[in-house]
């Protein structure tokens, strides 16, 4: 028999480590050529090691959680053969203490040094032990000893509307102070409520139980990235209100007698016409569409929009990216959107789809709010979040001029921008410019 070797495998470029996200093995198990051993994350993709060879698990390297060098053993397997590493003797443990006694002990020298630096020293003088408290003296004759609260489950005097009011409370009557009699009357339940209730009152048996969850895998990237954006990024905040009737009146008629996809082609959301609007704008504000490396201090203005979509998954926020997303159409842009948001959810993505965005979307949907302050995805200097719809009544200006009330469709697209690289003259041009087009689509559809 022979011992084989796992190590964690250069998985992907510059990456020098990963995080042990899960185990598919346990020392002590068998394990079959090309089976799961282990997920491994590295940036935001989880890549899943399988074995090279079969055989009996005898080491794992660390748990859930846990950090490994790329190149560092990750699994050792006991193989037929001689496997691919040489058989070391290990020292027995009884000879290894022993090495270390022998190191530790001092010379004869060194204890006589010892002693003499510590004959002056004199032993610190003890106080004596405090006499045991007295005993508390009986009570005195006639005094009445203080009532004792009866047990949860012993008989307690209450009428029957006592104790329906207790019970639709959630009150146990033996944790009830009675009165003088022993007879419970709604004046103590009263006295019960108002003594718990700055305590946080809770009825009986309905307490939860307190849980630790550890931060690891996705979670714990997630944590890291938006500590170090918030830490390293001034952000500032941006909101603007859209008239966005006309636009739901377009995606209406495009998807007019369209079932979920037809000829390849998926109904239209809003997330695709917000796109395609920014992307016809971000050649005019070049810092919108840029990466900032603070240590180098150099600014990057990217040619193309490789849009980050920030989707949220089980296990976590991820933010799949539509390569050159200035060249789809509406429809193309929908079918992007769907199929990432998909991969993200079921973990099919793959690393290149979750890298090198240039500027981010984020969007709750129907979740949203009225405004948020989105967090910028490092090393982005700018995020659009698009809100909630609502229906709210308008002054309208007509063609003659006159205004009246009509309800129109309103939402607000909320930005957050790096300070240091956008000013906010410019955010408020670029969200001006996309006020236009969005409440204007045909303008979107143009060229």
């Amino acid at each position: 028999m022979g011992r084989f070797t796992f190590r964690l495998p250069d998985i992907g470029e510059g990456i020098a480590e990963a995080e042990i996200v899960a185990w598919h093995v346990k020392v002590g198990d068998t394990v079959e050529e090309d089976g799961r051993l282990a997920d491994m994350m590295t940036d935001k993709a989880t890549v899943e090691m399988e074995s090279p060879v079969s055989g009996t698990v005898i080491e794992v390297a660390g748990e859930a959680g846990d950090v490994i060098a790329i190149g560092s053993p990750l699994v050792v397997i006991e193989v037929e053969g001689a496997g691919n590493e040489v058989d070391r003797a290990p020292a027995p443990k009884a000879a290894v203490v022993e090495q270390r006694i022998a190191a530790e002990t001092p010379d004869a020298d060194d204890v006589a040094r010892v002693e003499q630096a510590a004959a002056p020293a004199r032993e610190p003088k003890r106080e004596p032990a405090p006499a045991p408290a007295p005993e508390p003296a009986p009570a005195a004759a006639g005094a009445k000893a203080p009532q004792p609260r009866p047990a949860a489950h012993s008989k307690v005097m209450a009428s029957p509307a006592v104790r329906k009011r207790a019970a639709d409370l959630g009150i146990d009557l033996g944790e009830v102070r009675p009165a003088e009699d022993g007879r419970l009357r709604h004046a103590d339940l009263d006295a019960f409520l108002s003594y718990n209730a700055a305590g946080g009152f809770q009825p009986a048996g309905r307490k939860g139980q307190d849980e630790q969850v550890r931060v690891i895998g996705l979670r714990r990237r997630i944590a890291e990235n938006m500590a170090a954006s918030k830490r390293q990024i001034p952000h500032f905040a941006y909101v603007e209100e859209f008239d966005v009737t006309a636009l739901e009146e377009t995606r209406a008629q495009l998807n007019a007698g369209r079932g979920a996809n037809v000829d390849g082609r998926p109904k239209l959301t809003m997330l695709p016409f917000l796109i395609a609007a920014i992307c016809k704008l971000l050649p005019k504000y070049p810092m919108l569409n840029a990466h900032y490396d603070d240590e180098a201090g150099v600014v990057t203005r990217y040619g193309s929009v490789h849009l980050g979509m920030a989707a949220q998954t089980p296990a976590g926020l991820m933010v799949p990216v539509i390569r050159d997303a200035q060249d789809r159409n509406l429809w193309q842009l929908a079918t992007e959107i769907g199929r990432l948001a998909n991969a993200a959810r079921d973990g099919s993505a793959k690393s290149s789809e979750l890298s090198g965005s240039t500027i981010t979307v984020t969007s709750l949907g129907p979740m949203g709010g009225v405004a948020t302050t989105p967090v910028i995805n490092r090393p982005e200097v700018a995020i659009i979040g698009p809100n909630r719809i609502v229906e709210r009544p308008m002054f309208v200006k007509g063609a003659d001029g006159a205004e009246r009330i009509e309800k129109r469709k309103i939402m607000n697209i909320s930005m957050s921008c790096d300070h240091r690289v956008v000013d906010g003259w410019d955010a408020a041009s670029f969200a001006q410019d996309l006020k236009k087009l969005i409440e204007a689509p045909a303008l979107i559809l143009a060229g």
